[in-house]
């Protein structure tokens, strides 16, 4: 593309682009804002318990900067349309391990969250993916709350089994 590009010809430029350099720079600016708060705490050392979260923000501006050009410019590819019934199922799992996870314990409520987020990817056989979620669930249970001694919601199938 020549120098001499009009306005026709030149790309338009991608607003949902500047919405995720928006949403970049935002979160830049809220990691900085932490990190500055974490380093009273360690004065004595250059590096402390925020030198991580203060080069996670630095990469995050650089992106959003980045993505801005590039929005700019009109550079990104276009978008396929969204399917909205994968995302459905994958957010009402989310939802739903949230809403049982205390009453029925980490390994049925994440177990539920597999089946759903295997049926947005085109596993419908829940009377399947169910319980295979929910073993799986119980042996990442079963790993963390027994040999790394971590505390994870325990529900009434952990309970049968600490018995």
């Amino acid at each position: 593309m020549s120098g001499n590009a009009t306005p026709s010809t030149r790309a338009k430029a991608d607003k949902a682009a500047f919405g995720i350099a928006l949403f970049l720079a935002a979160l830049s600016a809220l990691i900085f804002w932490d990190a500055s708060r974490l380093q009273a705490v360690a004065n004595y050392s250059r590096v402390g318990p925020a030198t991580i979260p203060t080069v996670i923000a630095a990469c995050l501006l650089g992106l959003a900067v980045w993505t801005a050009v590039a929005a700019r410019a009109g550079d990104f590819p276009r978008r396929e349309r969204q399917e909205i019934g994968p995302v459905a199922w994958v957010v009402g799992g989310l939802v739903l391990q949230m809403l049982c996870l205390k009453t029925l314990g980490f390994s049925i409520a994440t177990g539920l969250l597999f089946a759903m987020t295997a049926a947005a990817f085109g596993k419908r056989k829940l009377y399947v993916t169910i319980p295979l979620g929910i073993l799986l669930c119980l042996a990442i249970w079963l790993l963390f709350a027994g040999l790394l001694q971590l505390s994870l919601p325990a529900g009434p199938l952990e309970h049968l089994l600490r018995r």
